[in-house]
């Protein structure tokens, strides 16, 4: 799917839509660690990956958006260190400068006013107002593959994010999981809609005879319920 498919169909999903349809398909998901926000609110991203392993100098996210494509997402291996904000205002200047669609950070930002400003969506763990002042030996694939908690992300990877955090999906899986994420948001904003109108969730989950079904069969579980009456709530 083109970068451009890929941010309009994002746009109206959300992660939890993503991560319900990766579930269904039992596609694998890489989600981030707890932590990584936003920030501006209400910011949203969809694109390829372009990851980074920063050791101290500004130089190799630079050197990563020489080869960038337009809407692809800076993903930052800043080993998820909170004493150093590893991006500011100007790179997030450059970023955009380049077509990127945003950047997510395993680590913190700075220039906060600035980035708001800005309104390139960026995802980190938050705020350090210090520069970096080391400068470690260089990863020889810096530029080729990022940690971004317990996982390694790389080119072949499409990242998602969203207030409710981000997570990361290998490219050849986008058009199924999109289309079954679209699926799932159908089915609940019909039922979101009847519980508007007066008709409650138990009943249209045919919730009473689940009950019922389960007294007579323990092993009998509400997913396997809702299976066999297409209705959603949880995956």
């Amino acid at each position: 799917m083109k970068t451009e498919s890929l941010s309009r169909a994002f746009a109206d999903f959300s992660t939890p839509l993503i991560a319900d349809a990766a579930l269904r398909l039992k596609i694998p998901l890489r989600i981030s660690p707890p932590g990584i926000r936003p920030v501006t609110p209400n910011q949203r991203l969809a694109g390829q990956a372009l990851p980074v392993r920063h050791f101290g100098s500004v130089d190799v996210f630079l050197e990563a958006m020489e080869n960038a494509q337009s809407g692809d997402v800076l993903v930052i291996d800043n080993g998820g260190r909170l004493d150093e904000g590893c991006i500011g205002d100007l790179t997030a200047l450059e970023a955009e400068h380049c077509g990127l669609a945003g950047i997510a950070v395993w680590g913190t930002h700075r220039d906060t006013p600035e980035l708001r400003q800005i309104r390139l969506p960026i995802f980190s763990y938050g705020v350090s107002p210090c520069d970096p002042r080391r400068l470690d030996p260089r990863y020889a694939s810096a530029l080729r593959s990022a940690r971004f908690g317990n996982f390694l992300v790389e080119p072949c990877d499409v990242v998602f994010a969203d207030d409710d955090g981000c997570l990361f999906v290998e490219a050849e899986c986008i058009d199924e999981l999109l289309r079954v994420a679209q699926e799932i948001w159908q089915r609940e904003r019909r039922q979101a809609e009847a519980i508007r109108g007066g008709h409650s969730l138990r009943e249209q989950l045919e919730f009473a005879q689940y009950l019922k079904k389960r007294a007579a069969d323990s092993s009998y579980t509400f997913r396997e319920h809702l299976r066999k009456i297409s209705g959603a709530i949880e995956e």
